[in-house]
């Protein structure tokens, strides 16, 4: 069972990622429906950081999954035994 200091933190990092999905959504889907001049759009960034961003972001993630599963595919490796000549 989760403790309560577990129960905590996942619903934390639950709220931020609705938060994140939210805020993401909001700027990708509506925002390009809004006026430039309205004050709104002084909170989100130039929409060129929205391929921009989850691309380095995905990118990243693949690279830490790629070694990661490379250390733990060297680390599992038996050695070679040598041959005595």
């Amino acid at each position: 069972m989760a403790t309560g200091t577990d129960r905590a933190a996942g619903y934390g990092m639950m709220l931020f990622s609705a938060l994140i999905f939210v805020y993401y959504t909001i700027w990708v889907v509506f925002l390009p429906f809004v006026e430039k001049g309205h004050p709104i759009q002084r909170l989100f960034l130039p929409r060129m950081y929205a391929v921009i961003i989850p691309v380095v972001a995905g990118l990243l993630l693949l690279g830490v999954i790629g070694i990661f599963v490379a250390v733990v595919i060297l680390k599992s490796r038996k050695p070679v035994p040598k041959k005595d000549s």
